[in-house]
């Protein structure tokens, strides 16, 4: 569904951000890009939606295809035409206006006007607090149902691959799994590929089929989902875990080692 191949960008022309970046998701799958606040992520998924030419930033090497054909040097109106729908990080709300008007919004190139209706009558099945919420004004709703607001927003769209920007980010432990519970069910009834972006690596990872780490702009490491859950990499860094002891000490070898590699 998506290659993105060793792609480098900068922005301004002048700030490197990514060095040579490659994933891939397939059809109907759940990948999981996680990483640190600066290490690339945001940047990865804008260079692949077309957002990042808004932003001063260009694709300078590498190329990106989406359901085969190559999409890095179109604009992102057509990337989107053609089937892919980005969720933003920061719950990116159009604040005075009403549940419903936000919904349709991104269903407003459809002809469908019965499919249309079916839709959200689904976003309303996966989401059922949006329902009570139709007419009131967006900038009321709670962080969690801002969040459940755009990810309906872009289910109206029928993407064929979903970019999620960081959908737990400041929400609570129990909304944060409703959320990803739902995501896991769109996914699984709706075949949706969706590429989701996470600091939270327990939470990106119970759900993904496959998982790419971030570094400094570069794919430090990837695997399935279950092998990046037991790496101790993985939950030392990620998940403050790890299989030393409480006496653990920077002095300990193996751990100073592991830490070297990962900033190096």
């Amino acid at each position: 569904m998506l290659q993105v191949n060793n792609i480098e960008v900068v922005y301004a022309n002048i700030i490197q951000v990514l060095r040579g970046v490659s994933l891939e998701v397939g059809m109907g799958k759940i990948v999981a890009l996680l990483g640190a606040n600066g290490a690339g992520k945001t940047t990865t998924i804008k260079a692949i939606s077309g957002l990042l030419k808004t932003e001063e930033g260009k694709i300078i090497d590498g190329s990106i295809f989406f359901d085969g054909k190559r999409i890095d040097r179109l604009n992102p109106q057509k990337i989107a035409a053609m089937g892919m729908s980005q969720v933003m990080e920061g719950r990116r709300v159009l604040e005075h206006l009403t549940v419903q008007e936000n919904l349709m919004i991104f269903a407003h190139r459809r002809k469908d006007r019965k499919e249309v209706k079916k839709d959200l009558e689904t976003v309303f099945d996966y989401f059922p607090r949006l329902r009570g919420f139709y007419r009131r004004t967006s900038g009321y709703l709670s962080g969690g149902e801002q969040q459940m607001l755009v990810i309906g927003r872009a289910l109206m769209a029928r993407p064929k691959l979903m970019l999620l920007d960081e959908p737990s980010l400041g929400l609570a432990p129990l909304m944060m799994e409703e959320i990803y519970e739902i995501i896991k069910r769109i996914n699984s009834e709706r075949r949706m590929a969706i590429l989701l972006v996470e600091q939270n690596a327990r939470a990106a990872l119970s759900i993904a089929n496959y998982g790419y780490v971030m570094e400094d702009g570069r794919i430090a490491i990837s695997g399935l989902a279950e092998m990046l859950m037991d790496n101790e990499d993985i939950k030392e860094f990620y998940m403050g875990l790890s299989s030393v002891g409480s006496e653990k000490s920077y002095r300990d070898v193996k751990h100073y080692r592991r830490k070297k590699r990962w900033l190096s």
